[in-house]
């Protein structure tokens, strides 16, 4: 049968490991095409070398005559590697990023003396057209003016012939219109808070820098199938089809043997990330068929975050050269595990310390306790803005199913460190004795040579689980940009550390108490209120939504429910008073991630309908008149009798129609409560439509297709199966 399906089968069966050598060592490729303090040293002057390097360390300005030799030592280093453009590479609100390609090329009014152009203020500043780009009604259309500026902090890079200068995104009056001006005003939050307690314990921490590693999970399936499935190219998922018989139940994709079209894949992928700096160390087949991640060594966040947004990318361009089709999507399978993107979240001294690893001496465990206990503070406070961080309209999929933690916010932290904090409560004349305070020490228990075992075991059903000397952000989605769970957790953590030194000094300066003393009887407190937010148990059980429930915890199942949380008073008081966000710029927010959360709903009713209407009903119909000729032939050679010779023909016959009558109804009923949704005066207002009146539609729209899949002979039937999207390989 010439469908497109077959076409496609056809194709990908053919298909052969695209040929791959690795060229050097990855320590020898790692950072070759990133402006990094080895290429600033052979082409900056040391003046210039200096002032990129105050910028990135103490966040000094670069002055105006040093950004032209910065520039020029950046555009003689590109072009040594054949670069013939440059970009202001940014991250507006679209959660993806944005590049305008300018060649160095240059000539004079006239048109004569040709020459190869890049300055300081080129460098420093761009003005890409603002207009089209989501601001939330900070600009008008009309007012199409924003402006790129450097952020020297996270270095240049080259990719392809471009040369890329990341950037931040603000609009013509100062607001930020992009999600790492936020980040980095939160890391420089978290930077100065948790110095500031860094001091109570070695007065030689000058800075303290929050860390990230993130996990990206995805799926890789053959572009020619990929293709044959409207949904997969406009949605990012299969918005219909029948699961497979065969799925990830027998466990045996996961950590198994990596399938070699995948390997080759994957050996590309990070020769690319290691030529862009982007440290890629782990592999391995996640649990679905098909679903692969890759982790790298942690960094500095914004770093991180870049990378990150970068990776996703790359990842999409490689996958080009190898006939795949990476889906980032949180859940594009129905049936099987969608993906993740965990954010391992820690906080390091520029002296070398891990300020969330356990030690072995009580005033290192002090310290410990100090940053980790106020950490749970903070997400028990805040638990409503992080739910609010990770939601999406992708994301909602994922959260609360099998392989994802539940909507609702809770830390998992071990029963070892879960026996300390019971311990640290139970003090209770507020004072610590000698022995209580040697008691502090944590002991890590059932040591292998040259292996210390985790002081917790780990639950995969947590959102906020730490996991030995770290937190582990579980519930960020794998399509998410990093910057909106980091920009968050770390302004939360910021806030919670400026409340404590406050406390402690209070206790210190008007109690009498010493510090160690003020330091332990602040925590004890941070415990005794915080334990709602503790959970160690299955996050997936309905056991567990009652006793949420009852502890007080928010469960907001749908994003418009979770974003709500983004201009509560307290999130406007919070982002305001730690410099983060204005007021402004938080309902700005609020505004584009409603209208992106309508528009994706919106698409995807647009996309089922067409399925549904042009592709499903076409071959129902197509294939209950080949029954209805079957029963017609049987009739006219075996007359009466046919009824009992047809009945099973005749059944189907029904059940098709049913499921015909089904869709139609559906998609006609969804389609009318979108226009109802359209017209509807707030985002707010549109969104909860989309959620609550409009995507209802879609499982009833799809389970009836579905049954029509099962029904209708497999030559004809003109979408890409489960079976073949999954287990091709």
């Amino acid at each position: 049968m010439a469908t497109l399906r077959f076409q496609a089968l056809k194709e990908a069966s053919n298909r052969k490991p695209v040929l791959f050598e690795e060229t050097d060592k990855k320590s020898i490729l790692f950072g070759s095409n990133v402006f990094n303090e080895k290429a600033m040293k052979q082409y900056l002057t040391s003046d210039a070398l200096k002032a990129v390097q105050g910028a990135v360390l103490n966040g000094t300005k670069i002055e105006r005559k040093l950004a032209d030799y910065i520039a020029m030592g950046m555009k003689e280093w590109a072009l040594s590697k054949g670069v013939t453009h440059y970009t202001h590479w940014f991250q507006p609100l679209t959660g993806s990023t944005a590049e305008k390609h300018d060649a160095f090329f240059e000539t004079s009014y006239d048109g004569s003396n040709p020459v190869e152009k890049f300055g300081g203020g080129q460098l420093v500043q761009q003005e890409p057209d603002a207009s089209s780009f989501p601001n939330g009604g900070i600009r008008n259309t009309f007012e199409a003016r924003g402006y790129t500026a450097w952020d020297p902090t996270s270095p240049a890079f080259i990719y392809g012939t471009t040369l890329c200068i990341p950037t931040v995104f603000i609009s013509y009056t100062g607001e930020a219109l992009d999600n790492k001006i936020p980040l980095l005003r939160a890391l420089s939050a978290i930077d100065e808070a948790a110095t500031d307690i860094c001091k109570f314990f070695d007065k030689n921490v000058k800075k303290v820098t929050a860390t990230l590693g993130w996990e990206q999970e995805y799926f890789l399936i053959d572009s020619a199938l990929a293709n044959s499935r409207p949904d997969i190219l406009m949605t990012g998922r299969t918005l219909l089809g029948h699961t497979s018989a065969k799925g990830q139940q027998l466990d045996d994709h996961y950590f198994g043997s990596i399938p070699t079209r995948a390997l080759t894949y994957m050996r590309d992928l990070e020769q690319e990330c290691m030529l862009l700096g982007i440290p890629v160390k782990t592999r391995h087949n996640e649990v679905a068929p098909n679903q692969f991640e890759l982790a790298p060594i942690f960094e500095e966040t914004n770093l991180a975050v870049d990378h990150n947004c970068l990776l996703m990318d790359v990842m999409q361009k490689v996958a080009e050269c190898h006939d795949l089709k990476v889906l980032l999507h949180e859940k594009p399978f129905k049936g099987v595990n969608g993906s993740g993107k965990h954010n391992n979240w820690s906080l390091a001294t520029d002296t070398g310390v891990n300020l969330l690893s356990p030690s072995k001496t009580p005033m290192s465990n002090l310290q410990f306790l100090a940053f980790f206990i106020n950490t749970i503070k903070a997400v028990n406070d805040y638990e409503t803005l992080l739910r609010a961080a990770i939601a999406t309209a992708s994301n909602d999929h994922r959260l609360g199913a099998n392989e994802a933690p539940p909507a609702i916010i809770s830390v998992f932290i071990g029963e070892q460190l879960t026996k300390v904090m019971a311990e640290l409560e139970g003090v209770t004349d507020g004072k610590l004795s000698p022995e209580e305070k040697t008691d502090l020490k944590l002991n890590v228990v059932g040591k292998i040579p040259e292996v210390i075992l985790d002081n917790t075991d780990r639950n995969r059903t947590s959102p906020f689980a730490f996991t030995g000397n770290k937190f582990e952000f579980r519930a960020v989605g794998s399509s998410a940009n990093c910057s909106n769970a980091m920009t968050t957790l770390n302004t939360i953590v910021a806030k919670q550390l400026k409340d404590f030194k406050i406390e402690v000094d209070n206790l210190i300066d008007n109690k009498g108490l010493k510090k160690d003393e003020a330091i332990f009887n602040v925590l004890r407190e941070y415990i005794k209120v915080s334990k709602k937010i503790l959970f160690e148990g299955d996050g997936y059980s309905d056991a567990w939504e009652k006793e949420a429930a009852k502890r007080g915890l928010s469960n907001f199942k749908t994003t418009p429910e979770a974003l709500k949380a983004r201009v509560s008073k307290q999130a406007l008081n919070l982002f305001s008073e730690m410099g983060i966000l204005n007021q402004i710029e938080m309902e700005a927010r609020y505004e584009i991630e409603l209208e992106e959360y309508t528009k994706k709903i919106q698409i995807e009713g647009r996309v089922l309908g067409d399925l549904s209407i042009n592709h499903v009903i076409p071959t129902a119909i197509r294939y209950q008149n080949t029954l209805i000729e079957n029963v017609k032939g049987l009739k006219d050679i075996f007359g009466d009798e046919f009824k009992a010779l047809a009945k099973e023909q005749i059944t189907i016959i029904r059940e098709i129609s049913g499921h015909i009558e089904g869709i139609n109804s559906k998609v006609e009923a969804m389609t009318n409560e979108r226009k109802i949704a359209n017209h509807l005066g707030t985002a707010h207002e549109m969104a909860e439509a989309y959620c609550n009146k409009v995507k209802p539609y879609f499982e009833e729209i799809r389970n009836h297709c579905d049954k029509l899949e099962l029904l209708i002979d497999d030559e004809i039937w003109t979408l890409t199966k489960y079976r073949e999207l999954l287990l091709t390989k």
